[in-house]
């Protein structure tokens, strides 16, 4: 069987050549019926764009830098990871590849954006972990390369207009929906184990705790919102001082399932029934949670890599860098309700 081209592509979808260039290199310039079209007639015939000759005529060489993190407690490695795996599913579907390059610093990173530019010739790069004064967005608005975030820019920046495109997870409703939960299932002692303050993430994640039992006139006793750097064992050592309390909660809400992970593991140690006895929701729904079945919060994280990948298409579609960013995408998070919630 003859190799698909462009042309047969075309024919097959009736549509022009032109639209077919425009669905595999400007998807958002193309109308969704057409688009779907285009897109069945592309895999129905197993077409291929010619690598080569695109990188010749477009200038692009169609990768994309994004960090990778180490692995942390088993949990925290592995949230990252779903993320990236839908980035790199969704961006290997549209022709691109991802370039994973590790760091430990914002400088460090800067460092390695500027030798992967040279070196490899990077199109673009995803970032997340978006914090107060981040160094990386001003470096690579400065030179004019194209990259979104996976996260918003917080502090100061976000009170500024809008610099770079971003996709984000609505932490606030994620908590409380979860709180929600717990004060429909019963409960109207309900602590929250997160970040220490400062963490604009765990801030975000509190305020929906917060916002709902102050608007249901529940009380949240003195050592009912902790703050604690994450981990299984600080989440551990929190959920007991918790637990010690004179009136302990009967429930837990969580910044993260490492911290849920923690407190379930104290929970069970002494002897109480997680869900039962003390409910637990954590946050990310990564993998451990389901195995053990703990409640949490799940993010959208295939959503959030598609959203990521047309923000970066219409960077990249564009003769120079548009004079208004992508519109920013804050998605929401899901409950999944299990048995230790």
């Amino acid at each position: 069987m003859a190799r698909a081209t462009l042309e047969s592509v075309a024919r097959h979808a009736s549509v022009s050549m032109q639209t077919v260039s425009n669905v595999i290199n400007a998807p958002h310039r193309v109308r969704p019926e057409t688009l779907a079209r285009v897109q069945a007639a592309i895999k129905e015939l197993n077409y291929r764009p010619n690598q080569a000759s695109r990188t010749l005529r477009t200038r692009r060489s169609r990768l994309i830098g994004a960090r990778i993190e180490p692995p942390r407690d088993g949990v925290n490695g592995a949230v990252l990871a779903q993320f990236l795996q839908s980035l790199t599913a969704r961006t290997q579907e549209a022709g691109y590849r991802i370039v994973v390059f590790t760091a430990t610093d914002d400088d460090h990173e800067c460092s390695l954006y500027e030798q992967l530019l040279d070196d490899h010739d990077l199109d673009a790069f995803v970032l997340h972990a978006t914090h107060v004064g981040d160094r990386r967005t001003e470096w690579l608005t400065e030179r004019r390369v194209p990259f979104v975030t996976f996260g918003r820019p917080w502090g100061a920046e976000r009170e500024a207009p809008e610099r770079h495109g971003w996709v984000d997870v609505d932490g606030a409703q994620g908590t409380l929906a979860a709180t929600r939960h717990l004060i429909e299932s019963g409960h109207q002692r309900i602590a929250f184990l997160g970040w220490p303050e400062s963490l604009e993430v765990g801030d975000d994640r509190r305020s929906g705790w917060s916002s709902l039992l102050a608007v249901s006139g529940i009380d949240t006793p003195a050592g009912y919102d902790m703050g604690v750097p994450d981990g299984l064992d600080t989440g551990r050592e929190a959920a007991a001082a918790m637990l010690d309390l004179p009136t302990p909660p009967t429930a837990i809400v969580c910044a993260s399932d490492s911290l849920a992970l923690g407190a379930w593991t104290e929970i069970t140690a002494r002897g109480l029934r997680p869900g039962v006895d003390v409910a637990v929701v954590g946050f990310d729904d990564s993998p451990t949670a389901a195995v053990v079945g703990l409640s949490s919060v799940a993010q959208p994280y295939d959503e959030a890599a598609a959203a990521c990948l047309r923000m970066l298409q219409e960077l990249l579609a564009a003769p120079e860098p548009p004079p208004n960013p992508p519109t920013p995408v804050l998605l929401p998070p899901r409950l999944v309700v299990r048995t230790s919630g």
